[in-house]
């Protein structure tokens, strides 16, 4: 419990020295190869200090290195001493190495952790695969990062997929918007939240869920949600992309004007936690809940936006 609140984390990566998502997409691997891996480091060079700046508003130790990483057996043990000391119920974790070695992990701890299949849906054997990490692995949602899949994400030869997530039930996250840290991908052809749209209308019974109250593309992400009632929103991440949009947004902001337009049910707590030493960032968590609370917004909405809609999406006793 958390200020006499449950706490389900919908969006998490677990911490793994393997690839977190094997095999998504060759965007960084074609831009290296276009321009040469030379200024592909430029870029990076450049990029940093806004990486250093964003850890210091915040207070973030540097991540530990890859020499560092103890073992996956001991950072999942270590994950569940973050949930324990912060009062957090469970967490899913979205990535994790693929989906056979994120579902070895959650059977470590099956009653916290919660596992999301993360392949990508234009390989041939997509479908088989996402029946497996569900009926056999134990997964229990699918995560995609749009602007790292090649092809458009709408294509309707990957249609059975979205057919599989129905008859499996499980929600469908998938990040739209800027991808990763300063110097990432801020332009794709998967990177408006509008390339859901048809998929949303057609597969009305599947629950798509957009991270990061759209990351930079809220209007759109407002819209969508308006225009389809089986689209949700997780609050995950610092959302610093705030200050690069017009008017003066804050998190707070976001928070009035999603529950204006679609309610509490589809608004859905998240962190983005992933390495250590910082662990799970609690500080996220205290920003969020001093906005809900800033807004009068009755505690049973807090309650459902905190946990409630996450455990019946992911399927938890609460």
């Amino acid at each position: 419990m958390y200020q006499g609140f449950e706490i389900i984390d919908f969006h998490v990566h677990f911490p793994t020295s393997k690839p977190w998502f094997p095999k998504m997409g060759n965007t960084i691997q074609n831009y290296i190869e276009k321009v040469g891996e030379r200024r592909a480091r430029v870029v990076r060079e450049m990029s940093r200090p806004y990486g250093e700046h964003w850890r210091k508003m915040w207070g973030f130790p540097q991540p530990e290195s890859p020499d560092d990483h103890p073992g996956d057996r001991e950072q999942a043990r270590r994950w569940v001493d973050e949930l324990d000391k912060n009062g957090v119920r469970a967490v899913g974790f979205v990535t994790g190495g693929g989906n056979e070695h994120l579902a070895q992990i959650i059977s470590w701890y099956p009653d916290r952790f919660v596992g999301f299949a993360h392949h990508n849906p234009f390989e041939p054997d997509a479908v088989a695969q996402l029946e497996q990490a569900v009926s056999h692995l134990g997964l229990r949602g699918y995560k995609l990062l749009a602007p790292m899949i090649e092809q458009p994400i709408e294509d309707e030869s990957i249609w059975p997929v979205w057919e599989k997530c129905a008859e499996l039930d499980i929600p469908v996250l998938i990040h739209f918007g800027i991808q990763g840290s300063a110097g990432g991908i801020a332009w794709h052809e998967n990177i408006n939240p509008f390339k859901l749209h048809n998929i949303a209308k057609a597969f009305p019974d599947v629950t798509f869920v957009i991270p990061h109250f759209g990351c930079a593309w809220e209007r759109e992400t407002l819209q969508l949600c308006w225009a389809c009632p089986n689209v949700c929103v997780d609050t995950s991440g610092s959302l610093q992309w705030i200050r690069w949009v017009p008017g003066d947004v804050t998190v707070k902001y976001l928070f009035r004007k999603f529950y204006e337009t679609v309610g509490p049910d589809r608004i859905i707590f998240g962190t983005d936690s992933s390495w250590f030493p910082r662990g799970f960032v609690l500080e996220y968590l205290q920003d969020q809940m001093r906005s809900c609370l800033d807004l009068n917004f009755p505690e049973q909405d807090i309650q459902q936006i905190f946990a409630g809609n996450a455990a019946r999406l992911l399927k938890i006793d609460l």
